[in-house]
């Protein structure tokens, strides 16, 4: 058992494929952190756009 297991072992580490994956799959989760960043700060500024327009509509009546 011991010795499977660490035939097993050898057989992972030498297994460069599920690193890359994992490489690949933290950079797209840190471009979507950012991305949802840069997208909330963007959606503050647009409210407050159109809030302004809001209020320009309701004095103008």
């Amino acid at each position: 058992m011991t010795k499977a297991l660490a035939r097993l072992c050898l057989r992972l580490a030498a297994n460069r494929s599920g690193a890359t994956a994992i490489e690949y799959g933290l950079i797209v989760a840190l471009i979507v952190i950012a991305m949802i960043a840069s997208l909330q700060g963007l959606a503050n500024v647009t409210t407050k756009i159109w809030n302004n327009v809001s209020t320009q509509v309701s004095t103008s009546h």
